[in-house]
């Protein structure tokens, strides 16, 4: 909050009613938000429109938080989330998107948890710019498909968890059939590669009891065709959002929670709902006091917190085959990549080159420039003759201060259950954000469906708890529309 000259006086009531109001009428119960991104700002949307005074407070210069959607291009770009996973009215963003009349670019038809487009979408290559013919590509994909229905055998079988990588193992050892050779390796490892990506993390770290446990909804995948921010900057009309507040130690007692900045400022309410970033809990920079119960802490602690980035090239004209998606096969995951074509969907001339787990943390650690070019340099071996980008963004979910990380995942020898104790309210805070959605962790319409039932969580314990809300906290320091969806 910015403080300018104001007296502490002044400070104390920054979202508290004026105190000649309050001898007029009782006042609303207060609530503030902590997190701007999608889980927060569906609270505070929803907490605003139940008659709570509202303050959102944001570390970013911009809200959205992992949804991020750049206009440097002349036309938007995510560089966070980009889909809409479950096209179908029981979405519970579908109605936000539907009345804003957003169109969706369905990538894919299927509900599978490891693919966000059709199959006959691809075209692969090996690194020597050899197209690898659809034929091996569909055999080895239903190669796949059979690894991984071994593996949930695998694991039924045996009480301790195993990561993916180990499971893989297993199953090659007692399905020496299953094993391939030469190219065909090459591409089961581009599958394994887009396992990957869907976690944000490798597959030796990947949960093998619990990484099919998220809910699926019907209807595919589709793209945002004109990004996010829309979606955004309507749920957070009218709200009182402060941006640049960064959040460090949160005050927790009977009769309300004060919240105070970097800069100094404190802010108090009847309550909190904390919307921040799995990556940003673990790293400590927030004080809570009382501390955090042994079981909040595990739950924070032990759920898995993956990078996915996205390097975004954009070229003058397109010289690219007319497929949704351009992947490289090589000897390992850790050296397959992939392109989004964003042609197909907004008819602009641009790829997306998307490296997840430790790639993606090893590219975060060159310049933006260098980035460029190494994803740049892994097109160049599949389309020798490709024109350089005109333009690019990087984005660093990995080492942002405001993420430390994309999205949460099920790590081995951890329960699914975290994403649950991590949303269970402690008092007078609710949690909210992806990384507390056990049936949609990692997704847009997880935070956003988290943020609402915190809100409404709140609404009621605040409502329960306080009555007609007459006391006050002492404090010396400053205070349903169809989906538009397109196949081309």
């Amino acid at each position: 909050m910015e403080s300018g000259g104001k007296t502490n006086r002044q400070l104390r009531k920054a979202i508290c009613v004026s105190a000649d109001e309050k001898m007029k009428k009782k006042r609303s119960p207060s609530v503030i938000v902590i997190g701007g991104g999608m889980a927060g700002i569906s609270a505070a949307r929803t907490l605003q429109d139940a008659s709570f005074q509202v303050v959102v407070l944001e570390s970013r210069d911009r809200i959205g938080g992992r949804v991020h959607t750049d206009y440097s291009f002349g036309f938007p770009v995510d560089l966070g989330a980009s889909w809409l996973h479950g096209v179908c009215k029981e979405n519970p963003l579908a109605a936000v998107i539907g009345r804003l009349g957003l169109p969706l670019y369905r990538t894919s038809g299927d509900n599978s948890v490891l693919y966000d487009h059709d199959l006959e979408s691809y075209a692969l290559f090996d690194k020597a710019g050899n197209q690898v013919p659809q034929e091996l590509v569909t055999k080895v994909g239903e190669n796949f498909e059979h690894i991984l229905e071994e593996i949930s055998k695998v694991r039924d079988e045996q009480d301790e968890d195993m990561s993916i990588a180990q499971a893989f193992s297993i199953v090659f050892k007692r399905n020496p059939e299953l094993r391939l050779e030469g190219l065909a390796h090459n591409v089961l490892q581009w599958y394994l590669c887009r396992m990957e990506g869907w976690f944000a993390a490798d597959a030796e770290t990947i949960s093998a009891k619990c990484w099919d446990q998220e809910e699926l909804l019907p209807g595919g995948h589709g793209l945002m065709v004109r990004g996010y921010r829309p979606v955004i900057n309507t749920l957070s009309k009218g709200l009182d959002i402060r941006l640049s507040h960064r959040v460090t130690k949160i005050v927790r007692r009977y009769s309300g929670v004060k919240v105070t900045t970097e800069k100094g400022d404190t802010f108090v309410a009847d309550a909190a709902v904390i919307a921040l970033p799995l990556g940003v809990l673990k790293s400590g920079m927030i004080t809570f006091e009382p501390k955090l119960p042994q079981w909040k802490l595990e739950a924070i602690n032990d759920l898995g917190v993956g990078i996915e980035n996205k390097i975004i090239l954009h070229f003058d004209n397109v010289f690219w085959p007319n497929v949704e998606f351009l992947g490289v096969v090589a000897e390992t995951s850790y050296g397959c990549s992939y392109f989004l074509n964003l042609h197909k969907a907004t008819s602009h001339p641009v790829l997306v080159y998307m490296p997840a787990g430790q790639l993606a943390r090893d590219i975060e650690k060159k310049s933006d420039e260098s980035a460029a070019n190494f994803a740049f340099s892994q097109l160049q071996k599949i389309l020798p003759d490709a024109s350089s980008p005109i333009n690019y963004l990087v984005s660093r979910w990995g080492s942002d201060i405001n993420s430390l990380g994309s999205y949460s995942y099920d790590i081995v020898n951890k329960p699914h259950d975290l994403y649950e104790r991590l949303r269970v309210p402690l008092d007078n805070l609710f949690f909210a954000g992806e990384a507390t959605s056990s049936s949609y962790p990692g997704s847009v319409h997880g935070a956003y469906s988290t943020g609402v039932l915190a809100a409404e969580d709140c609404r009621m314990r605040v409502l329960e708890r306080y009555g007609e809300l007459e006391h006050e906290m002492e404090e010396e320091a400053p205070a349903s529309v169809p989906l538009l969806i397109s196949r081309m």
